[in-house]
């Protein structure tokens, strides 16, 4: 019976810290996602060309990706309670000055670089949450984590709105308070799982580590496509729709936000199904399905029905592969790794979403339209899908 109850007490205690660790990636992600947004204002403001917008959208993904590989690292040494609090209080900075200071291209340029340390918390969360869970439950637990990547559902949807209402100034400083709030409720409330343990071996040998891990390789190409292009859309796509289906800025916000939110829902469920099916045939099924539907988007389908069935459909399936490559990373690496396996494969990730947003600026600039940049996306979408089913057609399947 105490055995039952301590078995209870201690899942109870890992919902409560999923529950955190997700909110506060939740805000983060809308932080990372403040200038995307807001991107159509900026260019009409500053007379901005396609190619500029979307040097100027992609900039905060850059360093939200690469610096997830040390900030990975730096988890597995100090634990998921400490760093996802120090990430919440250091992107206070750049919000602030963001909202101060983004007078000119320049000034967004330097502000969006270090408004990225807000997308290193990815990192962060998904080795603390799988400490809490069984690994029969790791599958679920980080794909509930992953859906705080909803954090930018909510930012292109309230974002152009607020800063409406209040101004943009106002709208930073309103991100910034809830940002020291989040940090002091992680100190306060969370704590790392009983069973885990820092580790003390330097960072730099430790990277080099999981860079002579076969699965890290793996598993940074698959990221690359599903969470690069998650965040590839959710960054782009309110610029996307402002210009080749001509929407304002609020409704493509809307747009933007409905398109983040299915990718949200999927990735849970693209973890569930991961612990049932196994992960390797959830990715299958999403890059099969994202080739399809970025071919559809090759034909401009017209707003708003056939567009926004298409949008909806590929954020389905790039939501469930965030969710089954990250299940297929806590099957494929030992506990003591997931840590700086998930910054790089992270940074991957985020990585794979910096360079399509320049993509389909040069391309429309180039020709006026979209329709080289999504023969891409479904050449390489199609490319990863055949490399799953060979690389991973070894790995044990559920029972």
């Amino acid at each position: 019976m105490n055995a039952e109850a301590g078995k209870t007490a201690s899942e109870g205690r890992a919902g409560v810290n999923l529950a955190l660790a997700t909110a506060a990636f939740v805000l983060l992600f809308w932080a990372w996602n403040l200038i995307g947004p807001l991107a159509p204002a900026y260019s009409e403001r500053l007379d901005l060309t396609p190619t500029q917008t979307s040097v100027l959208i992609a900039f905060p993904v850059l360093i939200g990706s690469l610096g997830r590989i040390p900030v990975g690292a730096l988890t597995d040494r100090h634990g998921g309670r400490l760093m996802m609090a120090a990430i919440c209080f250091v992107s206070i900075i750049p919000v602030l000055l963001l909202g101060f200071l983004g007078s000119s291209f320049a000034a967004l340029l330097v502000l969006g670089f270090f408004l990225g340390v807000a997308g290193t918390s990815f990192a962060v969360g998904v080795p603390f949450v799988s400490a809490w869970h069984r690994p029969e439950r790791r599958g679920f637990a980080t794909g509930v984590f992953g859906a705080g990547m909803g954090g930018t559902a909510l930012s292109a949807f309230l974002t152009p709105y607020l800063a409406e209402m209040l101004g943009i100034t106002a709208t930073h400083v309103l991100m910034a308070v809830v940002l020291v709030a989040m940090g002091v409720v992680m100190l306060v409330f969370s704590s790392d799982a009983p069973g885990w343990h820092p580790s003390t071996a330097p960072v730099l040998p430790r990277m080099r580590e999981a860079l002579g891990i076969k699965a890290t390789w793996q598993n940074m190409l698959l990221y690359a496509i599903a969470f690069g292009g998650f965040v590839a859309f959710s960054t782009y796509l309110p610029t996307l729709l402002n210009t080749a289906y001509g929407f304002a800025q609020t409704e493509a916000g809307l747009r933007a936000a409905g398109f983040s939110l299915t990718a949200v829902v999927a990735r849970p469920v693209g973890g569930v199904l991961s612990d049932r099916i196994g992960p390797v045939r959830v990715c299958q099924i999403s890059f099969v399905g994202t080739t399809l539907m970025a071919l559809a988007l090759v034909f401009q389908p017209p707003a708003e029905l056939a567009a926004g069935t298409v949008f909806v459909l590929i954020a389905a399936f790039l939501g469930l592969g965030t969710g089954g490559v990250f299940a297929l990373v806590a099957q494929l690496v030992e506990p003591a790794r997931v840590g700086t396996v998930t910054g790089m494969v992270g940074a991957a990730g985020g990585l794979g979403g910096y360079f399509p947003p320049l993509v389909m600026g040069v391309v429309l600039q180039a020709t006026g339209a979209y329709t080289i940049g999504f023969v891409l996306l479904a050449a390489a979408a199609l490319g990863v899908a055949v490399y799953t089913s060979r690389a991973f057609r070894d790995v044990p399947k559920p029972a």
